[in-house]
């Protein structure tokens, strides 16, 4: 259960010009704990942080983004053994979309941009400009992909499914190679120089 820091507030009121009646208010900040988990894919360890909403951020560690570990670490055993079967089926080829809380920070156009991502479909891909066309905003190419490349959740917010529009793979925060072993296993189309 996360901690909760109360603070107090004292008013003293005059009433009547005469009586003083001191009003006690309290006001909750409520702690949110983190978590943090490694798993092993076939693709090499992946880091994962959460906090009480829900995964803030996945990486994978031999990627050129990878998660630093904290250096106090709450278990959340429910939450990553949850995540832990998704991925593992993923791997298998037995899951094609995720059922996990998702809690990304981000600004309001880049969690549209996430969003608009998540209805990307196992297999496929979409191009930078789909993606600002479909977010209603086809003047944001460069933003979107901004957006796509600060993507706190790799794989499970499926940016790697975003390539240009001639095909051919651009940046991935996990690395290039990475995208291009994800969208192989799942059979997506792509161009590989």
């Amino acid at each position: 259960m996360a901690a909760l820091a109360r603070i107090r507030h004292h008013l003293s009121l005059a009433i009547f010009g005469t009586s003083l009646i001191e009003l006690t208010t309290f006001s909750c900040i409520r702690l949110i704990n983190m978590y943090f988990f490694k798993y092993q894919s076939p693709l090499g360890e992946i880091a994962i942080s959460a906090n009480d909403h829900g995964i803030n951020a996945l990486a994978f560690q031999r990627g050129s983004a990878p998660l630093a570990e904290p250096k106090e670490i709450k278990e959340n055993k429910k939450l990553f053994n949850k995540i832990t079967a998704q991925l593992d089926e993923y791997f298998a080829g037995k899951r094609k979309s995720f059922d996990l809380p998702l809690a990304p920070e981000g600004t309001p156009f880049r969690q549209q941009v996430w969003q608009a991502l998540l209805e990307i479909p196992f297999g496929e891909t979409r191009s930078y400009g789909w993606l600002a066309q479909h977010i209603n905003n086809p003047k944001a190419v460069r933003a979107v992909g901004g957006a796509n490349g600060a993507n706190p959740i790799a794989l499970i917010i499926p940016c790697h499914r975003v390539i240009g529009s001639n095909s051919k793979l651009t940046g991935y925060a996990g690395g290039v190679e990475f995208k291009a072993a994800l969208l192989a296993h799942e059979n997506a189309t792509f161009i590989q120089e």
